[in-house]
């Protein structure tokens, strides 16, 4: 069969929108946001004047902190993985304001009947996982998390889906410590939480598979493309 071909700038900013939207959606559901964005979100219920994707804006830049310090270099082009933050939390911010089912403010997280929630919860893990294995497939940076998460395993020679996962559990305990801290309880993680953590990995990995199979993605410019090298 065939191989369709994506640029992958294209398959950029696919991703972005995508990723944005998969998190709206599994806020909605209420069962549990992702761990990857569990602790902007208790951050953004605890501090209410800043919006989820604000919030988000400032758990990456800690953790692009952690990266270069790893990484033991700073480089001009690691920058860019946070404008993809920056991009992602403003098209994050952008889903919640302009589709009323995602809006807080007009529909309260949850308060759909449980079927369309387990529907909005499914999907939502679905489009997070061809995503993340879209931002892994092209040459320009991801958001933070994933950045650090690929280049973390470029740059010790891991498992890239092992350490995905032991990133997933190590960014789940840290949201549950938030929000025990801030709530005394749990809040933005629950069963869904748990599920996304132990699944996610190996969801990524199969569509990151079947990606192989039917897409062939190549930049629009090379040259350009060889700035991005690790």
């Amino acid at each position: 069969m065939k191989k369709l071909t994506l640029h992958s700038e294209a398959a950029y900013l696919l991703a972005n929108v995508v990723l944005a939207f998969s998190v709206a959606m599994t806020a909605a559901a209420d069962f549990g946001v992702s761990m990857i964005v569990a602790p902007a979100y208790i951050l953004h219920l605890k501090i209410g004047f800043l919006t989820f994707g604000q919030c988000e804006y400032l758990v990456q830049g800690i953790l692009f902190i952690v990266f270069c310090l790893l990484m033991k270099k700073v480089r001009l082009i690691y920058f860019s993985a946070f404008l993809t933050s920056l991009v992602y939390g403003a098209v994050l911010d952008l889903w919640r304001l302009l589709i009323p089912a995602f809006n807080p403010a007009v529909t309260a997280p949850g308060s759909f009947s449980f079927p369309l929630r387990l529907v909005l919860f499914g999907a939502g893990e679905i489009l997070t996982a061809f995503s993340i294995a879209l931002f892994f497939k092209v040459y320009l940076y991801p958001q933070v998390v994933d950045f650090f998460v690929k280049g973390i395993a470029w740059r010790f020679k891991l498992n890239l889906t092992r350490f995905k996962m032991i990133c997933d559990g190590s960014m789940l305990l840290l949201s549950a410590v938030l929000s025990l801290i801030f709530f005394h309880g749990f809040r933005g993680i629950g069963w869904g939480t748990l599920v996304l953590t132990a699944t996610n990995g190996l969801i990524i990995g199969l569509v990151s598979k079947l990606l192989d199979k039917t897409v062939e993605i190549r930049p629009l410019f090379p040259k350009f493309a060889e700035k991005f090298a690790l």
